[in-house]
């Protein structure tokens, strides 16, 4: 048997693999530009009751039984004067009213920094790069530096191997 096992392993097929490696290396240095972001508040205006009569004076006319309606100029609303009265004496009732103003309307866009009329805003200065900086030599080592506000630096290294 032993004389024979040479000679079958002449005839065996040999073990074979393609393995392939990557090594990647990458860095990204980033500078934030200047932004303003706005968000206007509408105008908002209910009214609700139970047992009662309403009775809205439209400026300069007659008194009508209504609940008026809500004007806007410019943007901003103003609300009807309106008056509830009971509608049947001795009765219980109830009377809701609920107004939100809204924005005035801006046809310019606010400058970085500066506040304007909306009612939710933010504002962010341009970054100053600095010394934002990042290096990749020859050993793949990553290097960074951050920056001065608004910046940031990422680095990354990738080493891959794939056994096919």
């Amino acid at each position: 048997m032993w004389k024979i096992l040479p000679f079958l392993l002449l005839f065996a097929a040999p073990v074979r693999a393609d393995i392939t490696h990557k090594l990647s290396s990458s860095v990204q240095l980033t500078v934030n530009a200047a932004a303003t972001n706005v968000e206007r508040l509408g105008n908002t205006y209910s009214v609700s009751g139970n047992n009662v009569t309403t009775q809205y004076t439209p400026e300069g006319g007659s008194a009508t039984n209504s609940i008026g309606s809500l004007t806007v100029t410019s943007g901003v609303g103003s609300i009807p004067t309106l008056s509830a009265v009971q509608a049947t004496a001795g009765e219980s009732f109830s009377f809701t009213q609920s107004f939100t103003q809204g924005d005035a309307l801006v046809t310019s866009a606010p400058a970085t920094g500066s506040v304007s009329s909306f009612s939710n805003q933010t504002s962010t200065a341009a970054g100053t790069a600095g010394t934002l900086a990042g290096t990749i030599d020859s050993s793949s080592t990553i290097t960074l530096t951050g920056g001065g506000a608004g910046t940031s630096a990422t680095g990354q290294f990738v080493s891959e191997i794939s056994i096919k």
